[in-house]
């Protein structure tokens, strides 16, 4: 069973894949607690990797591996990670301060 500190990389996911997981666990439960699990667990599922492979093969081993507040850690290194960008892909039209008002509340 894999623990935190064996995920030796973080793979974000395109935003498509991030909604479709959202979407498929809407359709699985209504219960928000347990939606916020599920979806929160496939997410690690997919973006948690040791070596060259898949540091879980499941939603249900992360779920079974791991705690609440391992998961919040590890999701929220996943936020914090930012991939290399091309200088070409970065949008001459994105306001940081702003995003940051809007992330803030």
């Amino acid at each position: 069973m894999t623990r935190p500190e064996e995920i030796d990389r973080l793979r974000p996911m395109p935003a498509a894949r991030l909604l479709a997981i959202w979407r498929d666990t809407r359709e699985r439960t209504e219960e928000p607690l347990e939606r916020c699990l599920l979806c929160n667990a496939q997410v690690l599922a997919e973006c948690c990797w040791r070596g060259e492979e898949r540091a879980f093969a499941s939603a249900e081993q992360v779920l079974a591996a791991l705690t609440g507040r391992q998961m919040e850690a590890l999701l929220r290194r996943l936020m914090e990670e930012e991939p290399a960008r091309a200088p070409d892909a970065e949008n001459p039209a994105f306001d940081p301060e702003r995003f940051r008002a809007l992330r803030e509340g």
